[in-house]
């Protein structure tokens, strides 16, 4: 390696290069006591997992993180963005607010979000189901242009909308726009964000991510070729990433290292399985959150599974599966690893 040039200094990544150079960030979880308030303590401890396991950036707000956090009488809200900006600021993790509801409201939280020094907004547009795309696209545009915005194609199965790929083309022309997390279920759909990336001339500025649950390996190892270009998945936002984080950030390293590597296929349907069961896909989802609150209690991170909704719990038939996937798919090493440093995060 030659000598470095002389007048050049070592500098941090930003976060727009983190971004770019693709990282895992996982959708962060709610810490509740059995009151269902926010154990504070719990939820500073999962940020400092995520930190820890080599997450390089957190997205706070989210659906994971429950959207009750906003409903009145709760007002959780800018609470639980300031806690995880407490650990966060110490970093140079890429920081993502989920910012929902029509435009008045998701104004007001791109601007607090703005305010506690998030880098970017994860736009979810459930409020516009029944709206046309000239009205989306300006409610993306006001929001735009507060701070930098990751778009979000959620399933309506969770409370996303259809989105064409017209809307996603004119989307991806929208200059503060650094990012979209496609996570639709559906390869047609996910196709169409890509295609329209590509078309736009934005593939070098816009990153990709996934939130396919069902296909996350699958995502990370194909390349779109479009417009003459060559796209790529770059990493991850996701709720599953809440769980085993240290063992995704290695296995997005593995894949950088070893995209070739026969077993990815395999590997694959074991990451799928394991989600059907911490997703509850057999229940349209219904026990997705408190499946990965199971998970986090039996790690010692969470003290219960307590969602702000108490009728929010596992489905019927959900703790045997989230049984079946632990014993075939064992997280030994992660088990070790939050084992060693529970303590330390929970002081």
């Amino acid at each position: 390696m030659p000598p470095q040039d002389r007048g050049t200094v070592n500098r941090q990544e930003t976060w727009i290069e983190k971004l770019r150079r693709g990282v895992v960030i996982p959708a962060h979880p709610l810490a509740l006591n059995s009151s269902r308030k926010v154990d504070e303590r719990r939820q500073r401890a999962l940020t400092r997992y995520y930190l820890a396991a080599g997450a390089g950036g957190i997205a706070v707000g989210v659906h994971t993180t429950q959207f009750e956090i906003r409903d009145p009488g709760i007002c959780l809200y800018e609470p639980v963005l300031s806690l995880a900006m407490d650990e966060l600021r110490k970093t140079d993790d890429i920081r993502i607010a989920g910012i929902v509801g029509a435009t008045p409201q998701a104004i007001k939280e791109a601007e607090l979000a703005a305010r506690l020094g998030y880098h970017a907004g994860l736009l979810s547009l459930g409020a516009f189901r029944n709206a046309g795309i000239d009205e989306l696209i300006d409610h993306c545009h006001a929001i735009a242009s507060i701070l930098p915005i990751f778009g979000f194609y959620l399933q309506p199965a969770v409370g996303g909308c259809v989105l064409p790929y017209q809307f996603w083309r004119r989307f991806a022309e929208i200059e503060n726009v650094v990012a979209i997390k496609f996570a639709p279920f559906n390869r047609y759909q996910t196709i169409d964000v890509v295609r329209a990336v590509a078309e736009s001339g934005r593939a070098g500025e816009i990153s990709l991510y996934t939130g396919n649950d069902d296909s996350i390996i699958v995502d990370l190892l194909t390349q779109f070729q479009f417009a003459g270009r060559t796209l790529r998945v770059v990493g991850g936002l996701l709720g599953h990433w809440a769980v085993w984080t240290r063992t995704a950030v290695q296995m997005l390293e593995r894949i950088r290292r070893e995209p070739e590597w026969p077993g990815w296929l395999a590997e694959s349907v074991r990451v799928t399985d394991s989600n059907a069961a911490l997703f509850d896909v057999a229940h349209q989802f219904a026990g997705s959150i408190a499946g990965i609150h199971e998970i986090l209690r039996r790690q010692g991170l969470l003290e219960g599974r307590w969602c702000l909704n108490p009728a929010e719990d596992l489905s019927p038939g959900q703790m045997e599966e989230i049984d079946r996937v632990s014993s075939s798919y064992p997280h030994a090493d992660e088990d070790v690893f939050i084992r060693q440093h529970v303590d330390q995060w929970l002081k």
